[in-house]
């Protein structure tokens, strides 16, 4: 059986080396945006991915793994704009930051984790698209309740739907780059 945690830290690493070097591309102009804004980024991106599974025709020369590093990362921006709040001031510690990615990184793990032991690695007799689609549900869950200011009667908040949004993804580049090692 495959070490989940260690294929974990193997997509940890791929995700967080592109956050740093976005990082210093272009430093923490994330901070200005709404976690609303930030979950219709990870939108267009599982839609992207979605036309590629769907399609047999592909116009940008971008596959479907960048697309889920991007929900990874877009994910977690919004776990540490829901902790810190919406900036009007870009210029945010670097390093900070990345403390802040990895924190958050480590806390899907440790849900990752509790999940997996209670479901026994379901995940891993599930389709590559299955996550897909699950991202897309939990994205419309949160813009329901971002719509309803936040308000829910009995669901998790949007903070469990980003959680699980990483960890779907995380699944689907441990199947598609980890364990077949292509795009």
């Amino acid at each position: 059986m495959p070490d989940t945690k260690k294929q974990f830290d193997e997509v940890i690493k791929i995700c967080e080396d592109i956050f740093v070097k976005k990082l210093k591309d272009y430093g923490t102009a994330w901070r200005i945006l709404r976690t609303s804004s930030l979950t219709d980024q990870i939108y267009i991106k599982a839609q992207r991915i979605r036309t590629l599974e769907t399609s047999t025709e592909q116009k940008v020369d971008e596959g479907i793994v960048p697309e889920y590093i991007g929900i990874i990362n877009y994910a977690i921006i919004a776990l540490i704009q829901i902790e810190l709040g919406v900036s009007e001031d870009v210029n945010f510690d670097v390093e900070i930051a990345e403390k802040l990615y990895h924190k958050y990184f480590v806390k899907a793990k440790k849900l990752m984790l509790d999940k997996n032991h209670d479901y026994d690695e379901a995940w891993r007799s599930m389709r590559v698209s299955s996550f897909t689609d699950l991202i897309l549900m939990k994205i419309f869950r949160t813009k329901e309740i971002e719509n309803n200011n936040g308000k829910t009667l009995i669901s998790e908040n949007v903070d469990a739907n980003y959680y699980d949004m990483i960890n779907y993804a995380v699944f689907a580049m441990i199947k598609k780059v980890i364990e077949n090692g292509k795009e």
